[in-house]
């Protein structure tokens, strides 16, 4: 397997991004999904806004476990883009929130360079202070808000009332965002690296090729983008030629299009994390026992156990500064669209190469099983 890593030299950074704020989901059933996110993922729900609090239109839930913000988002009536976008795609993210000292200016940086804008920058008061928000469109329906909060002292944002309804379970040890995976059409690839490249001041970090991301059946072609420094990754991969239906192709049938394929949570200590998520239910994809016969002689010497990761199906791969840990679910809605990704690293900044093929392998016998392979 060959990757080949580029890294561009330093420019001026007209874009100073803070980090991700938040990523909102519009689903079918925000209160129904804010349970799940709770009893199963280990989140606590820490805000509320819809009829109740003047919304009339939607309701949101705001679920938040270490530094990840995950909102939920549902329409009220069926006459409105909120429900358009579920109908269309199932429960999917529409909103990819960076957090940035100045909305104004980011979104006219991002103008002059080409940006498509989906709405201006707009003040959201209330009695805790203002917080500014703007967005652009990127790959399908998919948008970068960007939302400026330095003026605002209460929890979130304006419009939301404050909950405190902790996971049944206790939190399950997830900490952030490591990246955000796109999946585009085939051809477009290059034309959203270069969209990240030019207009948000995004650099290549790595390239997989077909060559690297293949097995018998299926393949695709993967560019990681990131920020200046490094906080925001978001992977961007397209279908490549194959003699069947690759994964990347399964989603964009079934979510109607490009969106985001899956979003990589970090931990500290995976093997509790995922402890505790079996435990509460969650399904991941299933690896064989055959992955861990010969993984010392692939990977070198780990601090963890070789039966844990075995009994919970966790992969570990290695490059030149460290190793990692990752582990992938199911698809978390009745579409094979959108899933998460579990990740630990210790040490390396890869995104888990070595493991592509095994993890292919088991998205094929999920895609074989539903009869789309």
């Amino acid at each position: 397997m060959q990757a080949e890593a580029t890294r561009e030299t330093e420019t001026e950074d007209f874009l100073p991004l803070k980090g991700m704020d938040h990523v909102e989901f519009y689903v079918g059933n925000a209160k129904q999904s804010a349970e799940f996110y709770r009893s199963v993922l280990g989140f606590a729900l820490r805000g509320y806004r819809g009829p109740e609090t003047g919304c009339r239109g939607s309701a949101s839930y705001l679920l938040e476990q270490g530094k990840i913000r995950v909102l939920l988002t549902s329409a009220i009536k069926s006459d409105n883009f909120i429900a358009h976008h579920v109908a269309k795609h199932g429960d999917g993210v529409r909103v990819l929130a960076l957090e940035v000292d100045d909305a104004a200016a980011a979104l006219e940086a991002t103008r002059q360079r080409g940006a498509e804008v989906v709405s201006e920058v707009e003040e959201l008061k209330d009695e805790h202070g203002v917080v500014r928000v703007a967005s652009i469109k990127t790959y399908g329906d998919t948008i970068h808000t960007f939302v400026e909060r330095g003026a605002y002292k209460g929890h979130f944002m304006p419009g939301f009332e404050e909950r405190d309804k902790q996971p049944p379970n206790g939190d399950v040890g997830l900490k952030g965002i490591d990246h955000v995976v796109g999946n585009v059409e085939l051809g477009k690839m290059n034309h959203w690296v270069n969209f990240y490249a030019k207009t948000l001041g995004f650099s290549q970090l790595l390239h997989f090729d077909d060559e690297a991301i293949s097995t018998d059946y299926t393949a695709l072609m993967s560019k990681v983008m990131q920020n200046g420094t490094g906080k925001i990754k978001f992977p961007i991969n397209e279908p490549a030629e194959s003699k069947k239906k690759s994964q990347i192709e399964e989603y964009l049938d079934f979510y109607d299009g490009p969106g985001v394929q899956h979003l990589a949570l970090i931990t500290g200590d995976i093997i509790s994390t995922v402890d505790k998520l079996r435990e509460n239910g969650l399904e991941f994809l299933s690896i064989p026992h055959t992955y861990y016969e010969d993984l010392t002689e692939r990977v070198g010497v780990i601090k963890e156990k070789i039966e844990d990761l075995q009994r919970l199906g966790i992969l570990v791969d290695r490059d030149d500064e460290g190793y990692l840990l990752q582990i992938f679910t199911r698809p978390i809605q009745d579409r094979p669209t959108v899933f998460f990704e579990v990740i630990q690293r210790r040490g390396s900044r890869g995104f888990g190469l070595g493991n592509f093929k095994a993890l292919f392998e088991a998205i094929e016998r999920e895609q074989a099983r539903r009869g789309n392979l």
